[in-house]
């Protein structure tokens, strides 16, 4: 189970996945890394945040289980779950578009509109719960995979500050780092970690649009993590294969390589479902709206349904396909400086996942075989306040929002 968990102090109980997967009858791995930092129970903002690491079979956790946020470029998704017999249940989801110019690349331009958006969110799904699980993405989050020499937990405890130096493109007072020893190889006296850090002003902003809101943050992710926690839930991730999970976003979409059930390369490509919204808005000269329900499938006008005009199809596989050629070059970077097996399946998740000229261009440009993966394929309906209808509509956007949702109220190292 792998995440990066912002936020301070620290409790006991059983962690969520191990509970879910023990109804599977699995037993989490313990070379997954969790990232964790959890909030104090008082929520009082401390001056300055820590960052604690531990293996998932060793992570314990007790209480409900966080409200998933996933605050996106275009929307923000809401689910709140709980543990039953048959496993994940979904009590409450919630869902609701953000102006275009409210969040830019990460970066939060309209405030007051998304903080409006999120207490409706909360007040329309009827969850009363305040807890609640964040992520971040983009430029802000840096994750490396790096080998250093052979050491002790405690000096590697003192060391990793300066072993961030060398890796972090951002001074080291700015950003929160954190860790996870990956693999110990006695023979060559080494050790590989995966290497995280992440700005502390975007978590701070981050933190403080739930507050304003009137939430509780205690986890704050990132977003490829949540994606590969989610999968594991649902598929388990093969001990001796190389995959890869995509989550294609509005900006931005995030590729995660996942090598003998170890994360071993991530990066995120500034492209996303809305280059797509853009391109129909330029080529055919309609109204944003019109053009995302183009993108979509529909026609945006409710006494013309279905009628797509040819250009839009046109113009979904060319920009696809320029899509696919930015995830393949990652793609091929890996492959020529990792060591690793062939990739043997791509998954794709997120909001423009559906659209299968995207999973067409990625699977013809990688010569593997794609997946539209969806994220509620393991989740039951489990209260009538669930929207059916919502919920199948926007099923594959729910990915992050549903991977937060299995962190837990108390975290803390066994």
């Amino acid at each position: 189970m792998a995440s990066i968990c912002y936020g301070f102090g620290a409790s006991s109980g059983l962690s969520p996945l191990s509970r879910f997967l023990s109804y599977l009858g699995h037993r989490p791995r313990p070379e997954s890394p969790v990232f964790w930092l959890s909030e104090s129970v008082d929520a009082k903002v401390l001056p300055h945040a820590f960052v604690r690491v531990g293996f998932s079979r060793g992570i314990m956790g007790e209480g409900r289980n966080l409200v998933g946020v996933d605050i996106g470029t275009a929307s923000i998704k809401v689910c709140q779950v709980k543990e039953t017999r048959k496993g994940l249940g979904l009590v409450r989801l919630g869902y609701a578009p953000l102006g275009p110019q409210a969040i830019v690349d990460g970066q939060v331009m309209d405030a007051a509109a998304v903080i409006e958006t999120l207490q409706k969110v909360f007040q329309d799904a009827k969850i009363r719960q305040k807890e609640c699980a964040l992520s971040v993405s983009g430029q802000s989050v840096i994750i490396r995979k790096i080998t250093v020499p052979m050491m002790t937990e405690a000096e590697l405890e003192e060391q990793i500050q300066w072993e961030a130096e060398q890796h972090i493109p951002f001074d080291i007072k700015d950003v929160h780092v954190d860790y996870q020893v990956l693999r110990r190889r006695a023979e060559a006296s080494q050790m590989d970690l995966l290497l995280v850090a992440a700005k502390r002003d975007q978590i701070e902003e981050y933190l403080q649009l739930a507050r304003n809101a009137k939430l509780r943050p205690v986890v704050c992710d990132i977003d490829a993590f949540t994606v590969q926690n989610l999968f594991e839930y649902s598929r388990s991730l093969p001990v001796d294969q190389t995959i890869a999970l995509i989550n294609v976003g509005a900006s931005l979409s995030s590729l995660n390589i996942i090598a003998n059930g170890v994360s071993a390369f991530t990066r995120e490509i500034a492209n996303g479902g809305n280059v797509i919204t853009e391109e129909i808005q330029k080529q055919l000269n309609v109204p944003h709206d019109q053009a995302e329900a183009y993108k979509c499938g529909g026609s945006g006008d409710p006494n013309q349904a279905g009628m797509i005009p040819q250009q839009v199809v046109q113009v979904v596989e060319a920009v696809s396909d320029t899509i696919a050629a930015e995830i393949q070059r990652s793609l091929d970077f890996f492959m020529a400086t990792s060591g690793e097996g062939e990739i043997a399946r791509i998954y794709v998740t997120g909001g423009s996942a559906n659209l299968a000229a995207l999973a067409r261009a990625i699977e013809r440009r990688a010569r593997v075989s794609v997946e539209t993966w969806s994220p509620i394929e393991k989740l039951s309906i489990e209260a009538k306040e669930v929207d059916p209808v919502l919920l199948q509509t926007r099923a594959a956007q729910l990915s992050v929002a549903l991977g937060l949702s299995l962190r837990k109220e108390k975290e803390a190292r066994a």
